[in-house]
């Protein structure tokens, strides 16, 4: 269970750390204005879309620091240096000279679109 004064309290860690005021958090995270004031002054729990909606705008918060206190804030960052793994090509040479055409292809976007590419 959320404790909602420790809640309160990491949520406003998070506006000083960045510098912003509740309303400008509130346009930041795309939530009404009115939802931060309520979660602030403890009238309102967060739901689970808000709390998802704080992680994924600011990266540097760890959901189990913002839900339960446990971990550090901000969290450290993976390094962009790091080696990572090779991409996979994406045609096999041997299904392309062994005469298989490209029937479709699908792009799938973050939002949950996508696009079809038919030949």
């Amino acid at each position: 269970m959320i404790n909602s004064s420790d809640f309160t309290e990491r949520l406003k860690k998070i506006m000083d750390y960045h510098q912003l005021s509740a309303s400008m958090f509130a346009d930041k995270v795309g939530v009404q204005r009115s939802s931060i004031s309520h979660i602030l002054s403890g009238r309102n729990k967060p739901s689970l879309d808000f709390i998802l909606k704080v992680t994924t705008e600011f990266i540097d918060v760890d959901i189990h620091w913002l839900l339960n206190g446990t971990g550090v804030f901000p969290k450290k960052q993976v390094s962009k240096t790091q080696p990572t793994a090779p991409t996979p090509p994406l045609f096999n040479n041997s299904d392309i000279s062994s005469g298989k055409k490209i029937q479709r292809i699908v792009v799938f976007y973050a939002d949950g679109t996508f696009d079809e590419y038919l030949k």
